[in-house]
């Protein structure tokens, strides 16, 4: 299988403390996860005969997940309009060819492990449908249950750990466990990916439009100058792109991921377009680009599977399709440095997701001042009325300000500060 990740091999590893930029190549995995998230959503979408190729491709890695949710069985029609699904997308910071040859000696000097520095939890409501996807830093430190590995060995608990040495301690499935003990949510679904696929995946699609709004985006680290504007971004630009922590914001990692976000919905409304999914040969191509680049787990190793989340999601309306930050708190113990949950401001989007409720956010969209909203450049684009659309508004949850985020149906532009 080309391309694919073989968990029997250990690829290079990037890692952060021992290279000249410690962030960089974390910035570099989000936007793996970032476009798997999107592109398992848009992949769903393309119809059954892509599918079915796409998890013949994938299924000899399929891993299984310790406490998976209750799934629906394979079957042909849509996924059960009475039951939600999750799906958790993990990014590691595992060098391809593609990779080093960019980044060089950030991924030949590399140590042991593997890291997931991308986690990212896709929830789909029952019908009417609707989308919340929570990214969850990769400093955030967590409690840790007690995970069983792939091999069939014990990994112990741990009272607090970052989130992104979950997979090398035991594995996609710890990180679900983990996930689901955090926030009550079941993952029945889940896929790792690694660096390769993102500038393929950008390429396939033919380049991402961003915005530069404050003072320009320079960041010599990152290998990014952009003016203020609209700039269409694609492969190794989109990566220094996604890749800028000094050039955005108060400098942070939080700020990064808000600078994410505009790329996320951007890349989300362009897969999602019309324009997109009636062409055939780009399908093909985002198609191609998933089977070679993840590895799934055995609940989503199934054609059936894929084709019946497609019809589930294919209503979805981008005011109902939301990506967050799962909210956080400086940690006390690793100031400035790491963050831990803000169960408190969590609470309200846990109840909304167990409820089924489309979420709405409130306050700014960014909370470390790395993007700001705009005016659409142009009218969104007229959305067909769902066939099954229910007869009144489903009700709304909002969001507590700590919650950063935006929808598809909104544009941001990315606050840029000239770091030097």
């Amino acid at each position: 299988m080309s391309g694919a990740l073989d968990d029997t091999r250990r690829s290079t590893v990037a890692r952060h403390a021992t290279l000249p930029t410690p962030t960089a190549l974390s910035s570099f995995l989000k936007i793996l996860g970032i476009s798997l998230s999107v592109l398992l959503v848009s992949a769903i979408a393309i119809g059954g005969f892509v599918a079915a190729d796409l998890l013949n491709r994938t299924g000899d890695g399929a891993v299984a997940l310790e406490d998976g949710g209750d799934a629906a069985p394979p079957a042909l029609g849509a996924y059960p309009d009475d039951k939600a699904f999750n799906i958790l997308v993990v990014g590691t910071d595992e060098c391809g060819e593609i990779t080093t040859q960019l980044l060089g000696e950030r991924c030949e000097e590399a140590d042991d492990g593997i890291r997931n520095d991308v986690n990212l939890l896709v929830h789909v409501s029952a019908a009417p449908r609707n989308v919340t996807v929570v990214s969850f830093p990769r400093d955030l430190m967590v409690r840790v249950p007690e995970c069983t590995r792939d091999d069939g060995s014990t990994a112990s608990s741990m009272s607090k750990a970052p989130m992104n040495s979950l997979f090398d301690h035991a594995g996609i499935s710890c990180i679900a466990k983990t996930i689901t003990d955090l926030s009550g949510i079941p993952i029945e679904f889940a896929a790792k990916i690694s660096f390769d696929g993102v500038i393929e995946i950008t390429d396939a699609i033919g380049g991402v439009e961003v915005c530069v709004a404050g003072d320009g985006i320079r960041d010599p680290q990152a290998g990014i100058d952009l003016p203020v504007g609209t700039h269409t971004v694609s492969g190794a630009d989109a990566l220094a792109f996604i890749r800028t922590r000094h050039g955005v914001g108060d400098e942070s990692d939080l700020a990064r991921i808000s600078n994410q976000q505009q790329y996320m919905s951007r890349l989300a409304k362009k897969i999602l377009s019309a324009e997109t999914l009636t062409d055939p040969s780009t399908v093909l191509r985002l198609a191609n680009t998933v089977a070679d680049n993840i590895v799934p787990s055995q609940s989503l190793n199934n054609p059936l599977t894929l084709s019946q989340l497609a019809l589930a999601l294919k209503d979805v309306r981008f005011s109902d399709f939301v990506f967050v930050q799962y909210p956080n708190l400086d940690d006390p113990d690793n100031p400035g440095i790491k963050v831990v949950p803000d169960e408190r401001a969590a609470e309200p989007l846990w109840a909304a997701l167990a409820a089924g409720e489309p979420v709405s956010l409130s306050g700014d969209v960014a909370t470390n001042q790395s993007v700001e909203l705009v005016e659409p450049t142009e009218p969104a684009p007229t959305e067909e009325a769902p066939a099954t659309a229910a007869p009144t508004e489903a009700p709304r949850a909002t969001l507590p300000p700590e919650i950063s985020g935006q929808s598809v149906d909104q544009e941001t532009c990315s606050v840029g500060n000239q770091s030097r």
